[in-house]
Formats: C-alpha cells, structure tokens, sequence
C-alpha cells in the first residue's frame, strides 16, 4: 500500500471532493460547540443543550436508512452538492439571534438528515473517481482528515467562540456549505446515475441483505465498531472513578482520534488491501480487546493507551468494511449499501453510551466498558465465523488479488 497516498492525491476529482468532505466536517464540529453554547447561554438547560446535542447525530440514522438510495438513484454529484446547498440553508437562520428554539430544533435536525445522503454519495463517488487499488488510501485519507477535523473543530472551536460568538460561528457552518459545493462543482465532473433501465430489476440494499450473509456479517462488523467507542461517551464518568482530573479528562477525549489517525496511516499506507480483508474480523476482535481490560481497572495513562489501540483498530476495521462494500456491491446499489453501514455505526455510536452509561450507574464507568467489550467480542464471533465463510465461498467477490490493480466488482 505504500505509495498509494500519493497515487490517490494525484487525481484532481479526489482531492476536490477530500477537500470538500474535510471543510464540511470542520463546520459541523465547530457549528456543535457553537449550539451548545447558544442554546445553553439562552435556555441555561442541559436537557435542552442535551437534546440539540443529539439532533446533530441522530437525524443521521434516519437519513441513512431512507435517504441513502438517493446516491444510486440521482446522479452523485447532485446529490452532494444538493445536500451542501439545502444545509446551508438551513443553519443559515439558525446564525439569526431570537430563532425562536423549536424552529433552531428542526433546522438542526434537518441538516443532521441530510449528512447520511451526503457521506453515501461521497464514499460511493470516491469509488468512482479512484481505481480499485487506491481506494482503501483514499479511505484511509477521507479518515485521517475527518479525525483530525474532529479534533480542529472541537479544540479549535472553543477557542474561536470565545473570539468570534457562536452566532459568526453559525455563520462560518453555513459558508463552509457554500465553500464545499462551489469544490465539487468546479472539481468533480459529472455523471449519470448508477441505476438504469438495466439495473431497474436488480434486488435493492434491504433485500440484498436478506440474501448474502457476507454483506450481513460485513456490515455487523462495521456496526459494532459503534459500539466499541463506547468509552468516549463514558470519559467523564471513567476519568472521576479513578481518581483523574481535568488533563487526564483531556486525555481519554483525545485517545481515541489519536488512534483513529494512527490506525488510518498505518493500515491505509503499509498494509495491503487483500490482507485487510482477510482478517477484518481479527482487526474487529483486536478493537473490542481493549475495552475488555478496563475489567482490571487499569490507570489512566495505561487506559488512555489502551483507547488508542482500540480505536486504531476500529478505524482500520470500518475502512475495510466500506472497501468490501465497494468490492463486493453493484454500483447501482451501492450508495444504499453505504448509507446502511453509515447509519448502522451511528446508531451504534450513539446508543452504545446510553444503555452503557445506565450500566454505569449501577456497576461502575471502567466495568462498564469492560462489560461492553465482552459483548461485542461475543458478538463479533459468530460474525467472524460468518466472514470467513463468505471469503471462502466466494473469493472473487469479497478478497480483491494481492498487488492486483484489476476492478473485479460484483456486476
């Protein structure tokens, strides 16, 4: 894989939609802390900043689940550019002091909506624009920089607000919309829609997974790397119980995007792509690991490390199981596929702290996650087995050649 970073920056179709991916994600982490400082400033409820906390990621489920076809039905880059324009016109009100808070409710919502159809189109377009053999460094990449402008925007935003308020913040969320689809305008030529009058007879996403169990079992192991970031949720409640303060707090936050980077360089740049899919089930066990030694309840430091591990593995494992997917699944299907992965892992991500943080009350934060990693890795058993046998019977669809550039995606 190496040498492949530099394969995929050479496409100018790549980098315009990285670029407008990354500029999306900054506004979006910046525009969070800025509504939980409007809505609290304005409210002083944390049930209320809480709630619009959690319209920022949960319309996402839904989207994923109805709105994904969008990006096989429609052509990709109208959909993208589609999605940047509806919002940023949607946040662009919300940047309007005296927004009455339903109103701000359903525009906040309405903008979560639109980001699942908006990352379908966007990974299902990486496989158009990519060939087969530098896809997994364009993942790694898209990884890489969503990480880190996770990490921008929540560190960086704060201190922004504190110049700027959270209304010019607003403002900024909504101009890096514009920004974004002026990119893939200029930068990503167009194509027709995915499905045709050819593929009109072809079995949608939903009943596709009735009938493969290795696209089943690939998009469980996806989902349950939702579940094992379970300890970021659980930080503040983990980071008192064993005695932490307000740097080792820092520290829990910010191991799991460390690793996340990690995992996204070294897997996306050393390690070849049929290796990956090999043992993609392995990788997914090596996330869930861990989080099953908080049992011990470790240090801090030695926590903190032990983060890192699991989320360089879990980035690694969700990067293969969209490489699958672009694999093993008919273009004309794919951006549903995708959506389904996408809005399975969110639900996952966001689920997993709740039911997670009601064990906590009763058992302690570090048992926990403990008790959550032993769960998954019980799941993810069956799931491996179930992998495996589909790489077995079917090789050609699911394990790409080793050092092989030929595009032998299921048609």
């Amino acid at each position: 894989m190496a040498g492949r970073f530099g394969a995929a920056f050479a496409v100018a179709e790549f980098r315009a939609i990285w670029a407008a991916g990354g500029l999306s994600m900054v506004g979006d982490q910046l525009a969070r802390v800025a509504l939980v400082v409007l809505v609290y400033g304005n409210t002083h409820s944390a049930a209320l900043t809480g709630l619009t906390f959690a319209l920022t990621l949960v319309p996402s489920f839904v989207g994923g689940v109805f709105l994904s076809g969008l990006a096989d039905r429609l052509p990709r880059r109208r959909v993208l550019l589609t999605a940047d324009l509806l919002r940023a016109a949607m946040i662009a009100p919300v940047a309007v002091p005296g927004m009455p808070f339903p109103v701000l409710c359903v525009l906040v919502a309405g903008v979560s909506l639109l980001n699942a159809p908006f990352r379908a189109a966007e990974a299902a377009l990486y496989a158009d624009v990519l060939p087969q053999q530098d896809f997994l460094a364009g993942m790694a990449i898209r990884n890489i920089t969503n990480q880190s402008a996770q990490v921008l925007g929540f560190a960086g935003g704060g201190l922004l607000l504190a110049v700027i308020g959270p209304y010019w913040a607003l403002s900024l969320d909504a101009l890096s919309f514009l920004v974004s689809a002026l990119l893939l305008r200029a930068g990503v030529r167009a194509r027709p829609a995915a499905v045709n009058l050819a593929h009109r007879s072809m079995p949608g996403g939903f009943s596709l997974l009735r009938n493969d169990s290795g696209l089943r079992s690939l998009l469980l192991i996806g989902w349950l790397t939702g579940v094992f970031i379970v300890y970021e949720g659980l930080a503040g409640p983990y980071n008192d119980q064993l005695g932490g303060t307000t740097a080792t707090l820092g520290l829990l936050l910010a191991a799991d995007p460390v690793g996340s980077v990690i995992g996204a360089f070294v897997f996306g740049r050393f390690v070849p792509g049929s290796a990956q899919a090999r043992g993609l089930a392995l990788m997914c066990v090596a996330a869930g690991v861990p989080l099953l030694l908080c049992l011990l309840h470790p240090g801090l430091v030695v926590s903190a490390a032990l983060f890192v591990v699991a989320g360089a593995f879990g980035t690694a494992t969700y990067m293969q199981t969209t490489a699958s997917i672009v694999r093993g699944v008919h273009d004309s299907v794919r951006g549903q596929v995708l959506g389904l992965a996408y809005a399975g892992m969110m639900a996952a991500q966001g689920l997993s702290p709740f039911v997670a943080g009601l064990v906590a009350d009763r058992v302690g934060a570090a048992n926990a996650v403990g008790w959550f990693g032993l769960i998954g890795l019980l799941i993810a058993a069956p799931v491996a087995v179930a992998w495996r046998r589909a790489t077995t019977s079917r090789p050609d669809i699911w394990l790409p050649a080793p050092e092989s550039g030929a595009d032998t995606r299921r048609s």
